[in-house]
């Protein structure tokens, strides 16, 4: 818990800067590299309940970095995407946040950082499994 703590205290502080928050940022950052998605994925992958979706998205088309447009195969979806200014700015903030993570990490090694991203991996798709397995 005191590792999830710090790493998340460092990046918080590397996209602050840029006045965007953790949600929105992973939001932001899913569109970068995802692409366009339906904000009820978004949320599922974030882990937000639909109503805090409808508000962060809100939040960004306010700020000029998204816009919503109709899924042409359901209507009562609603398709979320970047816009040039949210490009720009995810870009920015992204590229601090690489920086910031691969100083926190600095005290292991690239082999250490191989065999951690492994095992987390591993941690990560069993502990899901187990879920899915029990709901």
């Amino acid at each position: 818990m005191k590792a999830h703590r710090s790493l998340t205290k460092h990046a918080e502080r590397s996209f602050a800067q840029l006045d965007i928050g953790l949600t929105d940022f992973v939001i932001l950052e899913m569109l970068l590299s995802k692409g366009p998605q339906k904000a009820s994925r978004i949320a599922e992958r974030v882990g937000l309940t639909g109503g805090a979706i409808t508000s962060a998205v809100d939040r960004a088309e306010a700020q000029g970095l998204v816009v919503r447009t109709l899924d042409a195969g359901d209507r009562r979806a609603r398709i979320v995407e970047l816009t040039p200014r949210g490009r720009r700015l995810i870009e920015r903030a992204f590229a601090r946040h690489s920086a910031a993570m691969e100083d926190a990490t600095s005290a292991l090694t690239p082999a250490e950082l191989r065999a951690l991203a492994a095992l987390l991996k591993r941690l990560g798709t069993g502990a899901e499994s187990k879920l899915a397995a029990r709901d």
